[in-house]
């Protein structure tokens, strides 16, 4: 019962903190317009998703419980396939999308059709207490999970500083920012590293003392270099998803003891859907986290005339090369309304459609004729056109672009997050483009903005099947044109001088 509640409510409910940092974006002058019109976005999905029946992400995750049981606990035994069952239980009820794939050999696989297994680790502590953290993960941010062997060399100021401007820049954007960035120092294991900045990208640890013990080897946290990583975060340029000042809500630093040959550094992040909570049982009960039920009170009253910026409307009605021409006219980084039929297609569609032309049998038509969207959805709730589907990251299909232009397919393209150097090339020499939508909105988007859904092609493949979408003021930006410019290229170009 336990779990099943928990899952439900990080899979639709935020912590009021998260909200207020949302909401502090719109009322802060230095924020861009780009960061206003994301944080607003992302607000509204916020209320959607509240609502209970859209999740406010469409990959409703990896489920991850994080359990510490006190020596006076007795459960009997079986407590991981009780907590497995709770959340079999809100993935099959709910409005959830199943992303786990089983191996059948090394290079076969299979949806298991329930969202298990789910990663459950339960460590024996002191007390009374049975306690719980319990997350969603999704693909987007648990692949901004870095580790880097580092030196004793690192460990000063411009170094560090050097480093982890570098470190932090090359995230980019395809896990949906604002992020809470974890960052951290030292590690007796390169696995207890990584697992310690998941951690702290959920504000787990922040109780962590201030001041080492060289006895003890205690981890600490230092509050002062995080306020430095959150200022080289605001002056990366990158922002809320588009160019602005909003990469990070905040940051956590963990200095963590180390072997004396080993420096592991890790970084992780938590994003826009930022799903954790906490629980306990104890004597005197059981108790969950009481996140978030009214977010609309962080939202004020806003136009998108008050969110600036010029928006340009298109019709994806148009023929193919009318609509490359309409865009051809517009700089990157242009706001964009998008209206019209979208066809739909990601990881396993994009090999099965390269399969076929490499047999000699040509590009399907509706990636000739229609903009690309890569992603998939969650499930329909009755009375829904749609459940939540918002863009995957662009990144794993970069590829196939270049053979997929070449035979005349996937010349306008709609996802998440930043791309290689070989798709804005690609763009260039085909004359094709790249627009990013905004990441983390799901529930808006299957709300206000996708009016009808079919499936076109590949419908075994379930949520992985082409699919075709009627869309109505979808949001989109201009990131790779048919010139060779890049937003994000741009971005990266840009480098912070750090100041010893």
């Amino acid at each position: 019962m336990l779990t099943h509640e928990a899952m439900r409510d990080i899979a639709h409910l935020l912590r009021p903190g998260h909200l207020a940092q949302l909401a502090s974006i719109l009322s802060d002058p230095e924020a861009s317009d780009n960061d206003r019109f994301v944080a607003t976005d992302l607000l509204k999905n916020a209320c959607v998703a509240a609502g209970g029946v859209l999740p406010m992400c469409q990959d409703t995750g990896t489920a991850i419980v994080s359990g510490y049981k006190g020596q006076l606990v007795f459960t009997g035994g079986g407590d991981e396939r009780a907590i497995a069952k709770g959340i079999e239980s809100a993935y099959r009820t709910l409005n959830l999308r199943y992303s786990q794939l089983a191996p059948i050999n090394t290079y076969e696989e299979k949806n298991t059709g329930n969202n298990l297994p789910a990663q459950i680790e339960i460590q024996a502590t002191d007390g009374d207490a049975y306690k719980l953290l319990f997350m969603a993960k999704g693909g987007g941010s648990a692949n901004k999970s870095y580790l880097f062997q580092e030196t004793k060399a690192l460990l000063n100021p411009e170094s560090l500083m050097r480093f982890l401007d570098e470190k932090i820049r090359s995230l980019g954007t395809a896990a949906c920012p604002p992020y809470h960035l974890a960052v951290v120092i030292g590690g007796t294991s390169a696995e207890y590293a990584l697992k310690t900045a998941k951690l702290a990208s959920a504000r787990y640890l922040d109780s962590l003392p201030r001041e080492g013990n060289a006895k003890t080897g205690r981890a600490i946290r230092d509050v002062g270099l995080e306020k430095e990583i959150l200022e080289l975060t605001r002056k990366t340029g990158i922002g809320a998803q588009f160019g602005g000042k909003y990469f990070c809500h905040d940051v956590r630093v963990v200095r963590l003891p180390r072997h004396g040959a080993s420096c592991p550094v890790a970084i992780a992040v938590s994003c826009s859907a930022d799903r954790q909570a906490l629980a306990k049982i104890t004597k005197d009960g059981i108790f969950l986290e009481e996140l978030e039920r009214d977010p609309a009170k962080y939202l004020p009253e806003v136009s998108d005339g008050d969110l600036g910026g010029e928006v340009v409307r298109l019709d994806l009605n148009k023929p193919m090369a009318e609509l490359r021409n309409e865009l051809s006219k517009h700089p990157i980084k242009t706001r964009l309304s998008l209206s019209g039929r979208l066809v739909v297609a990601r990881d396993i569609a994009h090999a099965k459609i390269k399969e076929r032309l490499d047999k000699g049998e040509g590009m399907p038509d509706y990636l000739r004729d229609h903009p690309v969207y890569y992603a998939g959805p969650a499930k329909t709730p009755e009375g829904y056109a749609s459940g939540s589907f918002g863009p995957t990251t662009a990144g794993r299909m970069d590829a196939y672009v270049d053979q997929f232009m070449k035979n005349g397919g996937s010349f306008v393209m709609l996802a998440k997050g930043n791309r290689s150097k070989a798709v804005t090339e690609a763009c260039k020499a085909n004359g094709g483009f790249y627009l990013g939508s905004v990441g983390g909105p799901a529930a808006r988007l299957a709300k206000d903005c996708i009016k009808k859904v079919e499936v076109l092609d590949y419908p075994e493949l379930g949520m992985e099947a082409v699919w075709r979408i009627e869309v109505v003021d979808f949001p989109a930006f201009v990131v790779v044109d048919d010139k060779g410019n890049d937003f994000f290229a741009n971005i990266s170009a840009s480098k912070l001088k750090v100041v010893s």
